[in-house]
């Protein structure tokens, strides 16, 4: 079935916001002071994120792709893979969707921002940072975890036994989101997608949260030029030696 503009439009809107909820609300969980799962540790937070892309690419990936991410969006219009008159709008209604999702994580959490006192657990739930504080391994840090999420999900979703079963398909890209926040996100988060970096990062700055310290503007040009090179590269290695 060919979908109207509109309803992709709307279809990466709402994933983008469901990502958001789910991943970001997951770190909010475990960081912030007083919640359920405060301290419940990093699997809590990995599954998040896994279930975040999981039930968007579930939902929507026969609509829109389920990009989700401006990465994935930019890489496979690089690629030849998208049309570039779609870009635009794409992108522009992922970060809104971000911006959505990280609201409502903002909302449901208030209580527990407003009674916790570390910066580096408040910033957590909006943003990523590098843990050994050094730019160059946030760097290869963000493009290596884009580059094999991106080829991992097109070879999922793309490849000869994932065109034919999509809903299988689309829970093993979950199942690899799960993987690399637990193997690969020790020194970053990751974030491995600009929206859910960028858009957040803004919204921490502008929200009145009493113990949020700084967003790090310094270094936050990272997590959104690295995710987009590595999707480059990700979606290049599927079509040139992968693609049916």
């Amino acid at each position: 079935m060919d979908y109207s503009l509109t309803t992709k439009l709307m279809a990466e809107f709402i994933g983008t916001a469901i990502l958001m909820i789910f991943g970001n609300g997951a770190v909010a969980n475990v960081e912030l002071k007083g919640t359920k799962g405060y301290h419940s540790g990093w699997l809590t937070i990995a599954m998040g994120y896994g279930f975040g892309v999981m039930f968007p690419v579930l939902m929507f990936g026969a609509i829109s792709g389920a990009h989700i991410n401006p990465a994935m969006t930019i890489a496979q219009a690089v690629n030849g893979m998208f049309p570039w008159n779609q870009v635009a709008p794409f992108i522009l209604v992922q970060l809104l969707g971000a911006a959505l999702g990280q609201l409502i994580v903002y909302a449901v959490y208030y209580p527990h921002y407003m009674q916790t006192e570390s910066p580096e657990a408040i910033l957590a739930s909006f943003t990523t940072t590098d843990a050994s504080e050094s730019k160059p391994n946030y760097f290869i840090n963000e493009f290596v975890g884009t580059l094999l999420l991106v080829m991992g999900a097109l070879c999922c979703l793309e490849g000869a036994w994932g065109a034919k079963n999509k809903a299988s398909a689309a829970i093993v890209v979950g199942f690899i989101v799960w993987g690399l926040v637990t193997s690969l996100g020790g020194p970053t988060g990751p974030g491995l997608n600009p929206a859910r970096d960028l858009v957040p990062r803004i919204l921490h700055q502008i929200l009145p949260i009493p113990s949020k310290g700084t967003s790090r503007w310094d270094e936050a040009w990272i997590p959104v030029v690295a995710p987009i090179l590595g999707a480059i590269l990700g979606a290049f290695i599927f079509k040139t030696f992968f693609a049916i």
